[in-house]
């Protein structure tokens, strides 16, 4: 069954939704004003009709009964009419300050039709003598009376009754666009979510195969492209192991060449630096192609972990770590991984995150533990990264000249990173500090 979820009604009024139920909503109430009117004119002469015979026949027989009754049984009779049928009967007298009758458009149907039948002289009023009701004169002999109806025995629908009706069902109606705008526009939402995902560098989750057709194919189409994006990236990781696996040898065979030959020593210094920077290079492509395997995971003490890195890290001359950690907060993971995961960002941090002005790298590590989750986080005082690029630092081979250009490297350190979380069943999010610098915040399911 398909979940339906009610709108935020925070979304700009340009968007899909708003304009579908809009429009939902416009045609709505065009089509519920076009059928009150068309009811109204129809049922117009019926209605009329029907309260005419009603008048009619409540005069005719008030007037037979007084008739045919003994005078001194009339009064208890005008007492029977006043308690059981709401009819009151009153001599008509030229002095009656009269109201003229209601306006609206039953009543000249209704005048016409009564006039035929009872006389042409026949009388209507909306009030006699301030008193309310809806008064029809009729004659017994040469004498005139007054017969007063209540006005809610032959009156419809009221206008406030009118209004409530037609608020109840424009809200009825509101709601139902409501309803079908978003499961219009529900299966165009998964879509953007997932694209949205993988322009992310995330494995979005399968769209449902359900629907109409033309949903159904194009999930379907996506999906398949999902899983195609990913067979080529795991084509593109075996490629770079084998590559960087068999460069190995060669560079080996290179460094020892250079180790044996008689060369001057700043051009041996050279050749041992470019040496040293293919073969970080190839470990980058190695550590990228590595799969982790959930069968590795055990119970990693993270505090522990992240206390080593920080004092690993502390023997270089450029970097200076501080640390907040939490005791004893444990996740489920491979600890080579991680160990890797953490090294990499804080040697992220050392190169790219050095203090503008100076050449020393200040580090922060923060950890804390709340709710079932570890959270993990890597700041540096650099000058940060744009914020509309903050993403692209995720994806493999991308670096950022404007920021790092003093980097060497293949642009792997995040993308390493984020496979291995994604395996871990993490998350990782990048930010800039109020002050300057990037944080990197990783949350770990805790153990």
């Amino acid at each position: 069954m398909m979940a339906f979820k009610l709108p935020r009604f925070g979304r700009p009024m340009s968007g899909l939704f708003w304009r579908t139920f809009l429009l939902l909503g416009v045609l709505t109430t065009l089509s519920m004003a076009s059928w009150i009117g068309m009811i109204s004119v129809v049922q117009r002469e019926p209605q009329a009709q029907q309260l005419a015979a009603q008048v009619i026949s409540v005069v005719t027989i008030t007037r037979a009964a007084l008739t045919h009754s003994a005078p001194d049984l009339r009064r208890e009779l005008l007492f029977e009419l006043v308690s059981n049928e709401g009819i009151r009967v009153f001599s008509l007298e030229d002095d009656d300050e009269v109201e003229p009758p209601p306006a609206n458009a039953l009543m000249p149907l209704i005048e016409s039709m009564v006039k035929a039948k009872l006389g042409a002289d026949t009388r209507f009023s909306a009030r006699v003598n301030g008193m309310r009701g809806f008064w029809v004169s009729f004659k017994i002999d040469d004498d005139q009376y007054w017969l007063m109806l209540e006005r809610e025995r032959i009156s419809g629908l009221t206008g406030v009754q009118w209004l409530g009706w037609a608020g109840v069902v424009s809200l009825v109606s509101l709601l139902g666009a409501a309803l079908i705008s978003s499961l219009i526009n529900l299966p165009l939402k998964r879509l953007t979510a997932a694209a949205r995902d993988i322009a992310r560098g995330l494995r979005p989750e399968p769209l449902p195969d359900k629907g109409p057709q033309e949903v159904r194919q194009a999930n379907r189409s996506f999906n398949q492209m999902v899983d195609d994006l990913q067979q080529v990236e795991s084509d593109r990781a075996v490629i770079l192991a084998g590559i960087s696996h068999d460069l190995r040898t060669p560079l080996a065979r290179m460094q020892l060449e250079v180790e044996m030959a008689h060369l001057p020593p700043d051009a041996r210094s050279g050749m041992q630096s470019d040496i040293a920077q293919m073969d970080a290079i190839i470990a980058q492509f190695l550590d990228y192609a590595k799969p982790t395997e959930t069968s590795t995971f055990v119970l990693v003490d993270v505090s522990g972990m992240l206390e080593d890195v920080a004092h690993e890290a502390t023997r270089l001359p450029d970097v200076r770590v501080q640390t907040v950690l939490c005791e004893g907060a444990q996740v489920r993971g491979n600890p080579t991984d991680l160990k890797r995961v953490f090294n990499n960002l804080v040697e992220n941090a050392r190169r790219y995150g050095k203090t503008p002005g100076g050449e020393l790298a200040e580090i922060e590590i923060h950890c804390t533990a709340k709710g079932g989750r570890v959270v993990i986080e890597f700041l540096d005082h650099g000058v940060g990264v744009p914020e509309d690029q903050l993403d692209q630092l995720r994806k493999p081979f991308t670096r950022l000249d404007t920021a790092r250009s003093q980097a060497n490297g293949a642009g792997l350190g995040l993308a390493i990173v984020e496979r291995v979380l994604q395996k871990h069943e993490a998350e990782l999010q990048l930010s800039n500090r109020p002050g300057g610098g990037l944080v990197v915040r990783i949350t770990l399911n805790a153990g």
